[in-house]
């Protein structure tokens, strides 16, 4: 009942404060999806927003030595799922510097070139994935596909992280959306330190329960490609790649020879110590980047 006390002009005054303090508090509205804007994005999720990226870092998927199956296992998951068939979740896991984000940005170049539009890549890191289901509910009604990568996934210590994306990679009622894929890449096969796995079946009432809780979130993804630490011929296939595609002025042997000394002070062998090898052999012969 209205203050008969009260002018009408205060009444209104009071009413519009109250209605600005009540926007103030209402959280931002979520600008429209614009995937149409870029063929690759980042996901921000405070404000939340798709950052259009211009231009993908990648490497050229015939570049990348050494691993042949897995390039074939995910390429053509990958271009399933852009032809708008069934597809599988991917989990790249091994050895460091093997080339799994890049087998991932290069699958998704090879998408877009075949069916140009087709896909989208959307990175989330790590640190944003309790924000992943905003972004799904983002995403879901979308006709464009999208291929969400969260690069280096794995979990430090104890949190409820793993256990929010457990749910969400295949579980609740509403279910990943249709024009959605999620690919992670982890130096550990189930995401978590082996120090960490051991220290609850040691301390579970029921040992075998606890463990399967911690690894059973690998088991959401329907494939499991493992890469590997290669020997020094697949080494020098991917140092030869590399090479003749910014045709450096070198004699092979004494490339090799080179490279050779050059891994043994990095200590170990990559298709990442391959590349940076010869970035660093340009930079000494004067050739520009390609």
């Amino acid at each position: 009942m209205t203050d008969p006390r009260l002018p009408d002009v205060t009444l209104i005054q009071l009413a519009t404060r109250i209605a600005e303090a009540l926007e103030r508090l209402a959280p931002p509205a979520v600008p429209p999806v614009l995937l149409s804007a870029a063929d690759a994005f980042v996901w921000q999720p405070a404000p939340p927003r798709l950052v259009p990226i211009a231009r993908v870092s990648r490497v050229a998927i015939d570049l990348l030595k050494g691993v042949e199956r897995q390039k074939q296992i995910l390429l053509d998951n990958t271009l399933r799922f852009a032809a708008g068939l069934p597809a599988n979740n991917a989990m790249l896991w091994g050895a460091r510097g093997m080339g799994k984000s890049s087998l991932v940005k290069a699958a998704h170049a090879v998408a877009n070139q075949r069916t140009p539009g087709s896909l989208a890549l959307i990175e989330i890191h790590r640190e944003d994935i309790t924000s992943l289901p905003e972004l799904l509910n983002l995403l879901r009604g979308e006709v464009r596909r999208c291929l969400i990568l969260c690069d280096d996934l794995s979990f430090e210590r104890e949190d409820s992280d793993y256990k929010a994306l457990k749910s969400i990679l295949e579980g609740g009622i509403e279910g990943r959306p249709d024009n959605v894929l999620f690919y992670a890449t982890s130096n550990r096969r189930h995401l978590m330190p082996r120090a960490m796995i051991e220290n609850e079946r040691s301390t579970a009432i029921n040992p075998s329960e606890a463990t399967e809780e911690k690894v059973s979130l690998s088991d959401r993804f329907g494939l499991w490609i493992g890469f590997h630490n290669c020997d020094q011929e697949t080494f020098f296939a991917m140092i030869d790649g590399y090479a003749a595609s910014m045709g450096l002025p070198i004699d092979v042997d004494a490339m090799h020879a080179q490279a050779v000394e050059w891994s043994v002070t990095r200590g170990s062998r990559s298709g990442r110590v391959a590349w940076q090898f010869v970035q660093d052999l340009a930079g000494k012969l004067g050739v520009a980047a390609g």
